[in-house]
């Protein structure tokens, strides 16, 4: 990504000062609210709110999205398909962006540029009004004014610093697993027929953490324990601040083409091992792109080197969690992929220090899985194969880990 326009932070930092003193929740007003297209294939964007919010807007690249963020937006009511259609102009969506945020995105279908940006207050009613103009753009001045702009005030925090090893907990000590339910707010995942991933990610690890805790060995730990946005970026740094034994993604993905069913387990490859990885891979980090936050530049040449000697202790351990947890669910469920373990270059699984996995545990794609998913029964059983998988790493990890130190 590349640098943010001035102007983007200009304007937003005068809106804060105008806005700062106000609280509550600001409502859209969808009948003064429009897009539309004018002259020269100009699109105006205006929103009208109930008063006026610190707001900041900057666009992306690959794909091309353009974002607003705001200090929390009340969205109750608000349908984006009633601002009008243009052509330039893809899926407009919107919600909560983390605890205390809420954030728009307008997919943009060809290169447009914010020449205008700017929010009014009116006095005697406190009323705001937003309004932006983007125009037409190349391809190359597009990808120079695209980029995530950085503030402690609006963005999350630096990643943890992975450099120091953690303490060596004792033999008896409960094992720290954190249970990461992909997607979450503004970014559904994937969905079918009314249901969606993130929310059936968040009762499955619910149920996981329940199962989990019930042993005794266990503390766990939710990246996410409501329907909020959380970034790839912070789910892993969350684990590091737990101090996590274990990082564990849960997802239910959907394919556009070819047909999946049953449980993948996925750990971290550079490179996507084969076609349906690289898609799904693709489709993960675009959820951390959209945040705001694009990791594929984060580390220079020296930190990749001490990421890499960090995972010439942990990538064993990684295997052998897959490999156990692929173990206890075809001895359990038997709901397996024909391609149960498999690599791909997922985000949340990049802790150098921490064993991570994500599990695809089915495809909302696939008419058995979907079934499946929505069985209590059947995610009880899933939820014991992992605690099973879990428990027989852990009795396996600490004779490896022994023997290593001798």
């Amino acid at each position: 990504m590349s640098r943010v326009l001035a102007v983007f932070a200009m304007l937003w930092i005068a809106t804060v000062a105008a806005a700062q003193d106000l609280s509550g929740l600001a409502r859209v007003d969808a009948e003064k609210s429009s897009l539309t297209n004018t002259w020269r294939d100009r699109v105006d964007l205006t929103l009208s709110l109930s008063q006026g919010v610190p707001w900041r807007v900057f666009q992306l690249d690959d794909p091309r999205r353009l974002v607003l963020d705001f200090r929390e937006i009340d969205w109750q009511g608000f349908d984006a398909d009633a601002l009008g259609q243009v052509e330039s102009i893809g899926q407009v969506r919107h919600g909560q962006f983390r605890p205390g945020w809420s954030r728009m995105v307008l997919d943009l279908d060809s290169p447009l540029v914010v020449e205008t940006a700017g929010m009014t207050l009116d006095e005697s009613s406190g009323q705001a009004l937003l309004q932006l103009s983007l125009m037409p753009s190349t391809e190359e001045d597009y990808a120079s004014k695209s980029g995530a702009p950085r503030d402690p005030r609006w963005d999350l925090p630096e990643p943890a610093d992975v450099g120091e090893a953690r303490e060596e907990r004792p033999d008896w000590a409960p094992i720290v697993v954190v249970l990461d339910p992909g997607h979450g707010g503004i970014d559904p995942g994937a969905e079918r027929d009314g249901a969606q991933e993130k929310d059936l990610m968040l009762s499955f690890a619910r149920e996981v953490r329940d199962s989990l805790r019930r042993t005794g060995s266990f503390e766990v730990i939710l990246t996410r324990d409501e329907d909020v946005f959380v970034s790839l970026e912070r789910r892993v740094s969350i684990a590091h601040e737990a101090g996590a034994d274990v990082f564990i993604s849960l997802h239910a993905d959907a394919l556009q083409k070819g047909h999946a069913s049953g449980a993948t387990v996925y750990t971290l490859s550079k490179e996507a091992s084969d076609a349906a990885s690289e898609i799904l891979a693709e489709r993960h980090d675009r959820s951390d792109i959209l945040a705001g936050v694009d990791l594929s530049g984060a580390d220079d040449r020296v930190a990749d080197v001490l990421l890499d000697l960090a995972r010439q202790e942990t990538q064993p351990r990684t295997d052998i969690l897959a490999r156990a947890l692929v173990n206890t669910i075809r001895e359990a469920s038997g709901s397996l992929n024909k391609k149960p373990l498999r690599r791909a270059g997922f985000s949340v699984l990049k802790a150098a220090d921490i064993p991570s996995v994500l599990i695809e545990v089915g495809f909302l794609s696939s008419d058995v899985d979907m079934e499946r998913l929505q069985d209590p029964i059947w995610r009880a059983i899933m939820a014991g194969a992992i605690r099973d998988g879990l428990l027989t790493w852990r009795a396996e990890d600490k004779i490896l880990r022994g023997l290593s130190r001798q």
